[in-house]
């Protein structure tokens, strides 16, 4: 299992909208997914592949 690059306090951006990493967590098969708090305050849960960093 490789970690992640995403830690919680990075600005990324989702499918659903751009907000902070809040949560990282490794599944049984061995990948990420990313809780964001997007700026509606709803966290979302996302693969890693999906949430990009953005520019500050």
């Amino acid at each position: 299992m490789t970690r992640s690059s995403l830690t919680p306090g990075t600005a990324v951006a989702t499918p659903r909208g751009e907000g902070e990493v809040v949560d990282v967590r490794a599944t049984p098969s061995g990948k990420f997914v990313v809780g964001v708090e997007i700026e509606t305050g709803e966290v979302v849960y996302v693969t890693e592949g999906t949430a990009r960093p953005v520019d500050a």
